[in-house]
């Protein structure tokens, strides 16, 4: 659907308090690609998570988004002052109300209309129908603003503050208008807010079950109050700044990003930080709806990590000590989801925010002893399995970018490898399971029925054998070259050697990995739907179609498993149009992250996505194509259902971006694109040492998907990849499309 810019600025235009210049600042004459971005797209999950429409600048701490469950949900709870982490929870909640304040108050919901909502990357508004008010915000990196514009001559206006977290926490309110706050967010860390109110207004608190006219609360779940009588502006503002070291640093904050500003200066430098990052990709051609989804998907690739360094220093929750650093200090990352493509993603579009990044995770590991794979802000989050942040070392160093310690990476990488449990979902020593590995080469699996002897096994995740085994050569084949990159002979021969193990699970009977047990026997399964819940038992959210091909470090090899070009191509097609054999339901109730079927393939989880872009290794690039073309235009549309699966911080939308530009890096640690089909007729990135790369699609339209003949800097191109190297000298990608297959180009 196209954006109704005036249908957008409804909310707005009714709200008698929004002032003109700041309708000025958001509704400019002139279209540019921010005009593309919709938070809304995929706003209503699949089976499982949606999209998070936050406001926020591109990699910072401050992120809000409704309290709500999805766009479905017509009702808010409450508007958090901070998104702590992408996934993983809030900290003070606040809300505005119109009536006496009684104890009923901080449980009422707030409807609102769907219509009657602007959300953007860098402002916010929405309309609460039965009370009347527009809310409006606007982030910056380490404040926000709330304005919230109640009917003139309101008796009372009230904002209710509470906290999201089970843990201690306070609030004060002092000299009429400032109030501070602790919140406990995961447990033991202490988040600080200071916040200041553009009137003097009466303060209280809930103590003892009952309304209070004190002005401080300390305990768990407080709530507190602040009334403004009638005479009280009909606009109240709220600026506020959050910390994660001390309520001194958190007036620090909001004097440094405050002074001198007001709302629409703030709101105005969110949307020149936007334009900055999603400028930098120009694009030409392509529909509407496939702008809309670049863009938006651009948005989302600039959400996460965040840098949560505050004026010099920065809370660690890997030693829970305070650090001082003069670098960004990055935490909330999911690596197994963001390796594949996201950071691929920023090594072209920002290599200065990549380092930091790796040099976050150098001093992650210094700081707790072992190489993050999640890292949030109270530390390594153990999430999936395997050790992905390996390869993403690996792929970066490959690409030239320096600027952390890269032996003291490759000594956590090491450690990983050698001292923590394979284990999904857990952090720590490794266990028997792991020397098992070691010794065999596999990691061994339960006989069905088989009661579950190692404590250390995660219940619900159980032991994942065959997808850690995968996963774990990847790893493995990435200390090996890192190894070799770092003049490490002895290493790089051991852990080349472990990078074959998942040659070890290879049936050569069925054709496919299936698992072993402990004495090396094969376990009779049925590899679409055995297992137990997401397969745990042998795979882990995707079923063994998904797991066949997962071996992105040696291409080669898997080809050969499968006898070469011929069969390694009918698989791939078996796995577009194999039958689930049972209804939908009946799988989706145990596998229900696999959503986005094409067959057996599953659009919706990250562990597919390089599997369209194989059929370019073994002789069909037009196979590519096809594929490409249409799971874009099948499952990423530009509406509220248009992410096919959890899009975990900028998973998904990773591969939407590279995929539509037409190009995609299918083996992290190999410098290395192949190219797909473009949807786009141009695409000029401006890359950050100033120069240009250019990708030309001559003829491209929704019919011209497939290519005819390609150059590279006007030589002939008979290949389907290019490199790392060639991108970033600012190459020129040229290429003929055309309606039907050029079956002979790029054999």
């Amino acid at each position: 659907m196209v954006i109704n810019i005036s249908r957008l600025l409804r909310p707005v235009i009714l709200s008698v308090c929004y002032s003109i210049t700041a309708i000025s600042a958001y509704a400019q004459s002139s279209i540019d690609n921010l005009d593309y971005i919709d938070p809304r797209i995929g706003n209503v999950g699949q089976l499982l998570e949606p999209t998070r429409p936050t406001m926020h600048l591109p990699n910072q701490m401050i992120r809000m988004y409704p309290k709500r469950a999805d766009y479905i949900d017509d009702q808010i709870s409450s508007f958090p002052l901070n998104m702590v982490s992408h996934r993983l929870g809030e900290v003070f909640a606040i809300k505005p109300d119109d009536k006496p304040v009684t104890l009923d108050s901080w449980k009422k919901r707030m409807p609102y209309d769907n219509d009657l909502e602007v959300t953007r990357p860098w402002y916010y508004s929405t309309y609460l129908i039965d009370k009347d008010i527009t809310v409006e915000f606007t982030p910056g990196k380490k404040v926000g603003e709330y304005k919230f514009s109640f009917p003139a001559k309101t008796a009372a206006k009230s904002i209710l503050f509470s906290v999201y977290n089970d843990g201690n926490a306070q609030w004060s309110f002092s000299n009429g208008n400032e109030v501070t706050g602790m919140e406990t967010y995961h447990g033991d860390i202490k988040v600080y807010v200071y916040g200041q109110f553009n009137a003097k207004g009466a303060a209280g608190v809930i103590k003892d079950g009952a309304l209070s006219n004190q002005t401080s609360i300390e305990g768990k779940g407080v709530k507190s109050f602040i009334t403004f009588t009638a005479d009280a502006p009909d606009n109240i503002e709220f600026k506020y700044a959050i910390s994660y070291i001390s309520p001194e640093q958190a007036k620090q904050n909001f004097k440094e990003e405050f002074t001198g500003v007001d709302f629409t200066a703030l709101m105005q430098a969110g949307k020149n930080a936007w334009a900055k990052v999603v400028n930098q990709i120009q694009i030409e051609g392509g529909t509407e709806a496939q702008r809309r989804s670049f863009y938006t998907a651009l948005y989302r690739s600039n959400e996460r990590m965040v840098n949560i360094n505050e004026d010099g220093h920065y809370y660690s929750g890997y030693d829970k000590k305070i650090h001082e650093s003069t670098r960004p200090f990055y935490v909330d990352d999911w690596v197994w989801d963001t390796y594949l493509a996201l950071h691929p993603l920023r090594s072209i579009l920002n290599p200065t925010m990549e380092s930091d990044m790796l040099n976050s995770y150098v001093n992650m590991y210094q700081q707790s002893g072992w190489m993050p794979t999640f890292p949030v802000l109270f530390g390594d989050n153990p999430c999936m399995n395997a050790f992905h942040s390996t390869i993403m070392f690996l792929d970066d160093y490959r690409k030239g970018i320096r600027g952390f310690d890269v032996d003291k990476a490759y000594e956590g990488a090491l450690k990983n490898a050698t001292q923590a449990t394979m284990l999904p979902w857990e952090n720590g020593p490794k266990c028997e399971l792991d020397d098992f590995y070691y010794k065999n080469g596999f990691f061994p699996a339960l006989q069905k029925g088989e009661k579950e002897t190692v404590s250390l096994v995660h219940l619900f995740e159980k032991r994942q054998a065959v997808a850690v085994t995968l996963g774990g050569s990847y790893d493995d084949w990435a200390v090996g070259q890192l190894a070799q990159e770092l003049k490490k002979p002895e290493d790089a021969t051991t852990f080349t050697k472990r990078g074959a193990n998942y040659k070890n699970l290879w049936n050569p009977d069925r054709k496919m990995f299936i698992p072993k047990d402990k004495d090396g026997n094969w376990i009779n399964i049925d590899p679409k739907f055995d297992g137990g819940m997401g397969g745990r038992d042998y795979y882990d959210e995707n079923n063994g179609w998904t797991y066949l091909w997962q071996v992105q470090e040696d291409i080669p090899g898997l080809i050969n498993l499968m006898g070469g070009n011929d069969g390694f191509q009918a698989k791939l097609d078996q796995t577009f149009r194999e039958s689930l054999d049972r209804s939908k339901y009946e799988f989706w109730a145990k596998f229900p992250d696999a959503t986005g079927l094409v067959g057996q393939y599953s659009m919706g989880n990250e562990p597919s996505f390089h599997i369209p872009y194989l059929y370019n290794y073994a002789g069909a690039p037009w196979k590519t194509q096809k594929r490409i073309r249409f799971l874009l235009d099948v499952w990423y549309k530009d509406n509220i259902f248009g992410i096919p699966g959890d899009e975990d911080g900028g998973g998904m939308s990773a591969f939407v971006v590279f995929s539509s530009m037409g190009f995609y890096p299918v083996t992290p640690g190999k410098p290395v694109y192949t190219i797909g089909s473009p949807v786009f007729s141009k695409v000029t990135i401006n890359l950050p040492n100033g120069k240009q790369f250019k990708m030309v699609a001559n003829n491209c339209s929704v019919i011209n998907k497939y290519i005819q003949s390609a150059k590279f800097n006007g030589e002939v191109l008979n290949k389907p990849w290019f490199t790392h190297e060639q991108l970033i000298a600012g190459g020129v990608l040229e290429l003929e499309m055309g309606p039907k297959p050029n079956k002979s180009w790029g054999i």
